[in-house]
């Protein structure tokens, strides 16, 4: 028998019991009392079906509609990406709109059906398919798709301009979409309009300073002057800002459509809200954040000058008024939180949710260094220029570290703890109660340097952070990325977007840091002391075993919620993003199309994660009577394990 009959007969026999191994790995799932099991992929990411890849993947399409059929019954929610409108010159969704979609995200070829009402000519849609450069490549064509995305999406308009009377059922719909969403539909509408009549996407740079400053009025006459202004643009370019209205309504109508999808299958989308604003956000809301400050990281081991990102802060006087209610921003905050809220039924991952809580902001022209006088909003009442927003007093500030140390503050009151907490209380908390949802919907991304306060919110608050096992101290036997040591309300993983796949990771480690990692793994995985060497040497000797205990600690730890990143379930190699470099190769790597053929052909091969094999490991390390009480269960992973592995 050849490979290739070995693998089709393979797959055969295996498709045919699919059904039966997804009970399995569900009733081991439930054995190691996981409540979460959750695959991690961005939404440029989804595969293409044949004949359909555009050049970036969708989560509305086909093609994720084909794998979330794959992981039905395995993983019960799928945790995404920022969602927002991206520029054309930086495909990191961590840039992107409040309230927007990303039109790239659009299924060009689900606008060529009847559904849409063949808007778009299939003979667009397959031109878009057939040159697309990196058709035969599992990568995103950034710079093409992002051309050739508008030019379909402006010929679908316009086919829906020309016979909308006849169009009834959709044109009720866009009504109604724009109705609801006004509010920010037409500022980020007209912002869109102004690229065009300044030719650059990037307001700060206009000549035309009303038009910089058009919704940013400071007293009447202003206020009169620039809503003349909005006028002249709104005439000017209102079939702009109608396309604008029509892209955002469509993009919704099949957000909706996946969400309805994915629920019938038990799969909850997580949405993903970063600490920035994009551009286009900050022009339309400048009166909200502190002029000359931006948002970045401290000094630390990684950068001696620490990061500036260069994200606008927010006035604090902004977002809550004199008597403790929501101001301006608050609201704001919230309303894009309910819209999360109401558009993912699984909640938000909030990234860098110290941005939230304790920012570090650092003055604008200057390097975010202390002694450039950057600091912690919330957390420098020794600094002029800042202290007014403290939320503490100089005795709570631990005078033998450095400013940017972590631990600097080192105690606090049970009021002060309530004070950093209600950002989060009054917009995110309360947006996710009155969309029904409550806090377990909140994962905070708490990686990286974690300040004292932070830590007391987090704890205080009953929210669940996240632990990632590649960046344990193997010599720290209480650290806390440590399986056994992640509490039950975590979310653990071996690596996020930001890391390098496991298997790169592992074949990274030299001899003496793989040998302790080693040993600890078979200290937490193997009860009985006489077999744990054996099974250290092993993992020592094969890196592709270290691996798999690796995963293995996952399921064997505490932690009720467990994440994985699609290029470590696949066993793929390729970073997806490299923090603190640019270009398009960030942010490109999908899911092959043929992800079912290749998923098998990895676990053939060794690689990727073999869930039987690694759940087996898992349930066998909670001891003899725990083995006993699951030992049908184990032999039925046994056997899968088994046949994956052939």
């Amino acid at each position: 028998m050849t490979a290739e009959m070995k693998k089709n007969l393979k797959n055969e026999l295996f498709q045919n019991e699919f059904k039966n191994y997804k009970k399995v790995i569900n009733k081991a799932l439930e054995a190691l009392g996981k409540k979460h099991l959750t695959i991690i992929l961005h939404g440029a990411s989804f595969p293409s079906i044949e004949g359909q890849n555009t050049g970036i993947g969708s989560p509305y399409s086909q093609g994720a509609k084909k794998f979330i059929d794959f992981i039905e019954g395995i993983f019960n929610s799928i945790q995404l990406g920022p969602s927002g409108k991206t520029k054309a010159i930086d495909a990191s969704p961590y840039t992107g709109t409040m309230f927007s979609d990303n039109p790239l995200f659009i299924d060009l070829f689900e606008l060529t059906t009847d559904k849409w009402k063949n808007i778009l000519s299939e003979q667009t849609f397959q031109q878009i398919a057939d040159n697309n450069p990196n058709n035969d490549k599992n990568f995103v064509a950034y710079d093409y798709i992002f051309t050739n995305q508008e030019k379909a999406l402006r010929e679908a308009f316009n086919n829906y301009k020309s016979k909308e009377n006849e169009l009834n059922s959709i044109k009720e719909k866009f009504e109604s979409f724009i109705k609801k969403n006004i509010e920010w539909l037409e500022k980020d509408a007209v912002y869109a309009a102004l690229t065009i009549e300044h030719g650059n996407d990037y307001w700060p740079v206009w000549k035309n300073k009303t038009d910089q400053n058009l919704y940013n009025y400071q007293n009447d006459k202003e206020k009169e002057l620039y809503a003349t202004r909005l006028q002249e643009i709104k005439e000017k370019y209102n079939q702009e800002i109608e396309y604008y209205y029509f892209v955002q309504f469509v993009a919704n109508q099949q957000k909706q459509d996946i969400i309805k999808y994915t629920l019938e299958k038990d799969i909850k989308m997580i949405a993903d809200r970063q600490v920035g604003f994009s551009d286009c956000d900050l022009w339309s809301t400048q009166k909200l954040f502190l002029q000359g400050w931006s948002l970045g990281c401290p000094p630390d081991y990684f950068s001696k000058d620490g990061q500036a990102w260069g994200f606008p802060v927010m006035d604090p006087e902004n977002i809550f008024n004199e008597d403790g209610t929501l101001g301006e921003g608050g609201k704001l905050l919230k309303a894009m939180f309910k819209k999360i809220f109401k558009e993912n039924p699984g909640g938000v991952r909030i990234d860098h949710i110290i941005g939230l809580v304790d920012p570090w902001v650092y003055k604008a022209g200057k390097k975010p260094k202390p002694e450039d006088g950057a600091g912690r909003l919330y957390s420098s009442p020794e600094l002029d220029s800042l202290n007014k927003y403290a939320r503490i007093e100089e005795k709570n500030l631990n005078k033998d570290v450095d400013s940017d140390n972590e631990k600097r503050v080192n105690k606090l009151s049970k009021k002060q703890v309530l004070k950093y907490a209600e950002l989060l209380e009054q917009t995110v908390i309360q947006a996710a109660k009155e969309e029904g949802m409550n806090k377990n919907s909140i994962i905070s991304e708490d990686l990286g340097s974690l300040t004292y306060p932070v830590e007391k919110v987090i704890k205080e608050l009953k929210l669940s952070g996240v632990r990632v096992t590649q960046f344990v101290d193997p010599h720290n036997k209480k650290h806390p990325y440590r399986g056994k040591n992640i509490g039950a309300n975590h979310w653990v993983m071996v690596g996020t977007h930001d890391n390098v796949p496991l298997a790169v990771w592992a074949e990274s480690l030299k001899l003496d840091e793989l040998t302790i990692h080693a040993k600890n793994l078979a200290q937490d995985l193997i009860k009985d002391k006489h077999h744990r060497e054996k099974f250290a040497e092993k993992i020592i000797k094969d890196r592709k075993k270290f691996i798999k205990a690796k995963f293995a600690e996952l399921f064997a730890s505490p932690a009720e919620n467990i994440q994985i990143f699609f290029s470590d379930f696949f066993g793929i190699k390729d970073v997806y993003n490299k923090p603190g470099t640019s270009g398009n190769k960030n942010w490109s790597l999908r899911v092959p199309n043929n992800f079912e053929d290749f998923y098998f052909e990895q676990l053939s091969s060794d690689q990727g994660i073999n869930l039987p094999e690694v759940l087996k490991l898992s349930i066998e390390s909670k001891g003899k009577k725990f083995v006993k009480d699951n030992k049908k269960l184990i032999e039925k992973l046994n056997r899968y394990a088994s046949l994956l592995n052939e």
